[in-house]
């Protein structure tokens, strides 16, 4: 599988993950990525991560995602949504910060590490999408994810890095 782009991650930011998606199981975790895109190397670093709360109300209503009637019978153990004031707070912080939100991590409980349909429908072209499979005892799998031109998930590749990068 040729992977065009690349997401570069502390090892302490991915096991800080880890942990929240192992903490938070059997329901998914969700969190943002900080960091600084290179649009010419096609590459993104993540400088900093903030877990969040998955404030997903489990409903059975529908709602009205791009045009389109979803329903959504599910709860927080299949779906993950950011409340919006966090993601206001995120972007100012990340402009006082010098930095971009790059992305938004999250957890598939008991499910393998590819975005489902709902995920696809949620994303944003700019963003990474770190998804994490996990089970009661461990991280099963880790992937990255970024929408192409046609709105379709292609893999990223994740380049795990020990020592800080400067910005």
């Amino acid at each position: 599988m040729k992977m065009d782009s690349l997401i570069i991650i502390q090892q302490k930011h991915l096991a800080q993950i880890y942990d929240h998606a192992l903490n938070i199981y059997p329901e998914e975790c969700c969190g943002l990525l900080f960091g600084k895109f290179d649009h010419n190397l096609k590459q993104k670093t993540v400088i900093e991560i903030w877990k969040t709360e998955n404030s997903w109300q489990n409903s059975q209503e529908n709602f009205f995602l791009f045009n389109q009637t979803v329903k959504h019978n599910n709860s927080k153990k299949n779906r993950f949504t950011i409340a919006s004031e966090i993601l206001f707070k995120a972007q100012k912080y990340a402009s006082d910060q010098e930095l971009a939100i790059i992305g938004i991590y999250h957890s598939h409980p008991d499910y393998l590490a590819n975005p489902s349909e709902f995920d696809r429908a949620i994303a944003w072209s700019t963003y990474s999408y770190i998804i994490v499979s996990v089970t009661k005892e461990k991280v099963n799998q880790v992937k990255c994810w970024s929408l192409d031109e046609t709105d379709q998930f292609q893999q990223e590749e994740i380049l795990t890095v020990e020592i800080e990068k400067t910005r």
